[in-house]
C-alpha cells in the first residue's frame, strides 16, 4: 500500500488548501507557543474548516496540560492527537481520541520498549534528537537505528524533503511520513512546489 504522508506545521489556510490538493492525507497543526508554527485556536479553526473531506487533521502538542487539550478539542475537529513530549501512556490515551506519540532517536534509543510502553498509540513518530528542541528541527536521525519488527505502525519525520523521501520510503518502509522544515520556504509558511515533489517522491519510493 502506498505510504501515507502528514504535512504538518500548517499556518495558513491557502497552505492546508493545497497541501490537501496535491495529494497529503493529513495536515498537522501545532498548539505549542514555543514553536515558531503554533496556530492560535482561531486560526487552527479556519485551516480546517476549508480542507476537503477525508484530509485527517492531526493536533501536536508538548507536554500540554489536560485543559488545554480539552479547549483545543472543544474548539477544533481534531482526529488525531499527536503527542512530542514527556506525556504518560495514560495521559495520552486518556482523552478517547487516536494518538501518536512522538521519539526522538538517537543512539540507544529503545524504539521497541517505546512501542511496547505506549501500545495504545496508533503509531509511533520518529524524529531527529536534538538537545531541547521537540521536532522541526531539519535534522535527519540514523534510518538504521529503527527496528525492523516494531509492533506499532512507524511514521518517519525528521529532515525529510523532496530530495531524500523517495529514498527514506525505499529503505524504511513506513506506515507513514511526515514533513515540516522540508516543504517550507520559512517556518510555517510551505511552498507548494516542494509540498508537490515531496509527495510525489514519497509515492515513487513506495512503488
Amino acid at each position: 500500500m502506498s505510504v501515507r504522508v502528514k504535512i504538518c506545521g500548517l499556518t495558513r489556510v491557502e497552505d492546508g488548501v493545497e497541501a490537501a490538493r496535491l495529494g497529503a492525507d493529513a495536515i498537522g497543526l501545532v498548539f505549542y507557543p514555543k514553536s515558531p508554527r503554533n496556530v492560535s485556536i482561531a486560526r487552527a479553526a479556519a485551516i480546517i474548516a476549508a480542507l476537503p473531506t477525508f484530509v485527517s487533521v492531526v493536533g501536536l502538542f508538548v507536554d500540554p496540560t489536560r485543559e488545554w487539550v480539552d479547549t483545543v478539542l472543544s474548539e477544533c475537529a481534531i482526529d488525531i492527537l499527536q503527542f512530542h513530549g514527556d506525556e504518560s501512556p495514560e495521559f495520552c490515551a486518556s482523552f478517547h481520541r487516536p494518538y501518536l506519540k512522538a521519539v526522538r532517536v538517537q543512539a540507544g534509543t529503545d524504539l521497541t520498549a517505546c512501542a511496547k510502553r505506549y501500545a495504545s498509540a496508533r503509531a509511533l513518530l520518529t524524529d531527529a534528537f536534538v538537545e531541547g528542541v521537540h521536532g522541526g528541527t531539519g535534522q535527519v536521525f540514523d534510518w538504521s537505528l529503527l527496528p525492523q519488527d516494531l509492533p506499532l505502525p512507524l511514521i518517519l519525520s525528521g529532515g525529510l524533503d523532496e530530495h531524500n523521501i523517495a529514498e527514506a520510503v525505499r529503505r524504511v518502509r513506513p506506515a507513514a511520513v511526515d514533513v515540516s522544515s522540508g516543504v517550507e520556504t520559512q517556518k510555517g509558511i510551505k511552498d507548494a512546489a516542494r509540498m508537490a515533489a515531496f509527495i510525489s517522491g514519497a509515492r515513487h519510493g513506495s512503488l
